[in-house]
């Protein structure tokens, strides 16, 4: 009797190709969710055309860069005021004075902060886009564990609260006053990455 033969393996299933979003060449792409949601490790898996000239600016850019220049010893929570005001500033320096898309990491769960990024994009004449990473406060709180960064309890509980209303508009396909467009993912749905598509003017 032969042997049998051997079923031929089977192929490795292929990665999914991460999701498509487009954008106009002077927008500004707002990467909101709670703290915890996913919104640094979807940016740093954002992808676009060599040709495309796309600004990312996340506020962990500017967290490396203090941490590397102050001791190791120095808490975090103590130069956290110091990384946001310089986040912000660079959002609207790159907004006002430079070119292509730009995308910026932001909670964006106050509506005062999101009031403020509508007005800088109308002062700097960009449409403004809202990227919503849609996570329950528990997948948020996780994502802090993993991350190694667990904000304090209460000002996780405000962002919580505050996102409430705008989670609600936004399940109801109702766009925020002064946004051009948005778009809600799911962690899962964001699990393969984002790539961003400039469209011609």
């Amino acid at each position: 009797m032969s042997p049998a033969t051997p079923a031929p393996a089977s192929p490795p299933a292929a990665a999914a190709p991460p999701l498509t979003l487009l954008v106009g060449r002077r927008d500004l792409l707002v990467v909101a969710g709670l703290p915890g949601a996913g919104k640094s490790t979807l940016l740093g898996r954002l992808r676009a055309g060599a040709r495309d000239s796309v600004h990312v600016l996340d506020s962990d850019q500017v967290r490396d860069a203090l941490r590397s220049a102050f001791p190791d010893a120095l808490p975090y929570a103590w130069y956290r005021p110091l990384v946001h005001l310089l986040h912000r500033l660079r959002i609207g320096a790159y907004a006002l004075f430079g070119s292509g898309p730009l995308v910026v990491h932001e909670p964006a769960t106050r509506v005062t902060t999101r009031a403020g990024l509508v007005v800088l994009g109308v002062l700097s004449r960009r449409p403004r886009r809202l990227l919503w990473l849609d996570a329950n406060p528990w997948e948020a709180l996780a994502g802090q564990r993993v991350r190694g960064r667990v904000i304090p309890g209460r000002s996780f509980e405000r962002h919580v609260r505050r996102a409430v209303r705008l989670r609600r508009a936004l399940r109801d396909g109702r766009t925020p006053l002064g946004w051009s467009a948005v778009t809600v993912l799911t962690r899962g749905q964001a699990a393969d990455g984002l790539r961003l598509a400039v469209t011609s003017p």
